[in-house]
């Protein structure tokens, strides 16, 4: 699944379009990589996003296509 796909989805970050200019803006890094928004996630990757003064590490667990409100936080674990 695309990066940015996977942040929406997970609901790390709310709209796929903001999630995509995070990526091209070099907010976003994988495995301490800085990555673009077609990025392939696999479980296991750790992601960092930095949005503002705040950084949030989360681990991927779970890949899912749609996943409903309640269960999205099961898609990463926060580091």
């Amino acid at each position: 699944m695309r990066l940015d796909k996977y942040l929406k989805v997970s609901r790390l970050i709310k709209r796929r379009t903001v999630a995509n200019e995070a990526c091209d803006n070099g907010r976003i890094s994988v495995n301490g990589r800085v990555v673009k928004a077609s990025y392939e996630v696999k479980v296991g990757d750790r992601l960092e996003i930095t949005m503002g003064p705040r950084t949030v590490a989360v681990e991927v667990l779970q890949i899912s296509e749609t996943v409903r409100k309640d269960d999205a936080a099961a898609m990463y674990k926060e580091l």
